[in-house]
């Protein structure tokens, strides 16, 4: 089932998606395109992996991690199906990142590989956005680059785990203003979903409804204000947002590791 979180008619709401409709618990009918898309769940936390896809470590010539390298996503960062992403004034290379993310459907607590599909309540999915000018220092946490208010859509749907039997086998596409811009599979994961849960949940209580990101392959590039980026993978439909300024008046980022050439 694909769930979803909206707002229609001042009303915050809750459905399900039947023949291209959201149908509500009282059975009305909603437009996709009527609507104020919401969060798919309000998670208590968001933990992401990076270069957990040994194609996206190697194109930017980084080590593949001997374990799952793991970061805090803040829940300020998450914005729903159709919000607006900021970008940062002064910011020089800003891109996507397209991740299949797991929901948790109930709280885990040192799970076993084998018993993880357990404890999975569905999956959603994410844009990893991250400002690369903060990421050079590898050994440094990348909240910095990729904690920004807005970079952390979700959406649009929370699809129920019995619609997705193999996790590790759906088509990824990115799309900014309709170009092609990265196109994998999941089955490129270094760790996969049954081992990150399993270590995670070795020293962190995992509950209902936090949300973990698995990592992108390689294809990620640069986005700007007045784009519109398209996030999809097979099975949990399309997340889409667009890109504006921050306002004027912000005070310029300025990496703290100088100009460097930033084009990709």
């Amino acid at each position: 089932m694909k769930r979803a979180r909206f707002i229609a008619g001042g009303r915050m709401l809750e459905g399900r998606l039947e023949h291209g409709l959201l149908v509500d618990h009282a059975g009305e009918t909603h437009d996709l395109d009527k609507v104020q898309w919401l969060l798919p769940v309000q998670p208590g936390k968001v933990i992401a992996l990076a270069l957990n896809f040994a194609d996206h470590a190697d194109e930017f010539g980084l080590k593949r991690p001997s374990q799952p390298a793991l970061f805090w996503k803040p829940n300020t960062s998450l914005l729903p199906h159709k919000g607006t992403v900021i970008y940062p004034q002064g910011a020089k290379f800003m891109h996507f990142e397209c991740e299949l993310a797991v929901i948790i459907g109930r709280n885990a607590r040192r799970v076993k590989a084998k018993d993880v599909y357990d404890y999975i309540g569905g999956y959603t999915v994410a844009n990893d956005l991250v400002v690369r000018d903060y990421v050079s220092n590898t050994f440094r946490p990348p909240i910095r680059g990729k904690g920004w208010d807005t970079f952390g859509p979700l959406g649009p749907y929370y699809v129920t785990a019995d619609e997705i039997p193999n996790p590790h086998s759906l088509k990824i596409r990115a799309l900014v203003n309709g170009q092609l811009r990265q196109e994998a599979s999941t089955d490129g994961m270094i760790f996969s979903i049954p081992e990150v849960i399993e270590f995670v949940s070795r020293f962190m209580t995992l509950e209902a409804n936090d949300v973990i990101l698995t990592g992108t392959p390689k294809g990620i590039s640069q986005v700007h204000p007045g784009d519109t980026m398209r996030m999809e993978i097979e099975g949990l439909g399309a997340l889409e947002n667009d890109i504006a300024w921050e306002t004027e008046e912000a005070e310029p980022v300025v990496s703290e590791e100088g100009d460097r050439n930033l084009v990709l």
